[in-house]
């Protein structure tokens, strides 16, 4: 089933909250309560929702506190960290912060259930049973300590990021985009917007703009540029993140979050991003277009392939 990949892509605005469209029941019900780092959900969205973010260095993608979220077993003491930085202004810590929040989102809405959940899966015996698990053992180990009064609901992941945008995080004003949600309206915003990610080389921020530049990108094909606007445009841009140094190893957040989230899980538990999106996600015609698309953008960063 090698489009199986590609239609769960197409369906992704962010990681893992629209994973496949799939949302826990309690985004719709859980108070959005507000932590340090976070915009006030009654903050006026107009003008001030439209400020350009300030012009800020990008930060280096392989940074000791990019690290840690990938390498931390355990995500509650690395938020704790991650809050101070926010609380005194720094954009980078905003965006991790609100990518822990995503990540155990799913756990902490009911962790008894996810673990019921799991033994359940184990005793099913269901092909690729042994990579799902892991990838819940993963995900129950590094979320331990977050409960549902933490309240990881939709609006917070949304407020978190509109913050860290406005304080120059490029990737999170990127995910705004593909949430739908973008810091201003308008062709010449979005054109300029995916110039700033290609220009930046941020893996980051290539990750969260992906799925804007995927299928449902299609009516802004002129703007987005030609990468852009099909369901493999959107796996290009993945791929190339994973070149520019994002953590696409099978124990990864992306591979945890496809297996978790989207139940699509690699037979071959040692298998990356990369070589599974092409043995899951692109058909045999298409494998030469993608890494045609990749070079593209690798190009426009100054990356080579």
């Amino acid at each position: 089933m090698p489009m199986m990949l590609v239609g769960l892509l197409g369906a992704l605005a962010w990681i893992p909250l629209r994973q496949a469209g799939l949302l826990p029941s309690a985004f719709s019900t859980a108070p959005a309560t507000q932590t340090a780092g976070e915009v006030s959900a009654d903050a006026p969205p107009t003008s001030e929702a439209r400020l350009r973010p300030v012009a800020l260095r990008a930060t280096p993608a392989l940074s000791p506190l990019r690290r840690a979220f990938e390498e931390s077993a355990d995500l509650f003491a690395y938020s704790r960290e991650l809050m101070v930085l926010a609380s005194a202004g720094d954009a980078d810590a905003m965006w991790l912060l609100s990518l822990v929040h995503d990540y155990c989102a799913g756990y902490a809405a009911d962790p008894v259930g996810y673990a019921q959940d799991t033994r359940v899966i184990e005793r099913l015996g269901l092909s690729g049973g042994a990579a799902m698990l892991s990838a819940r053992q993963r995900v129950q180990q590094r979320c331990a300590r977050f409960v549902p009064q933490d309240g990881f609901s939709l609006p917070m992941i949304v407020n978190q990021r509109t913050q860290a945008a406005r304080a120059g995080s490029l990737a999170a004003e990127a995910a705004l985009l593909a949430m739908e949600r973008p810091l201003e309206d308008g062709d010449a915003y979005r054109r300029d917007l995916v110039q700033r990610v290609l220009d930046s080389g941020d893996p980051f921020a290539f990750v969260a703009i992906a799925p804007a530049m995927g299928s449902a990108g299609g009516a802004h094909r002129d703007t987005l540029g030609e990468v852009s606007g099909s369901e493999l445009s959107e796996i290009a841009w993945r791929i190339a993140s994973c070149r520019l140094g994002m953590d696409c190893s099978s124990g990864g957040s992306m591979m945890t979050n496809y297996c978790v989230n989207g139940g699509i899980c690699s037979q071959d538990e040692t298998q990356d991003f990369s070589s599974f999106a092409r043995d899951a996600g692109i058909p045999r015609q298409g494998e030469d277009n993608v890494e045609e698309m990749v070079g593209t953008l690798l190009s426009r960063t100054g990356v080579e392939g």
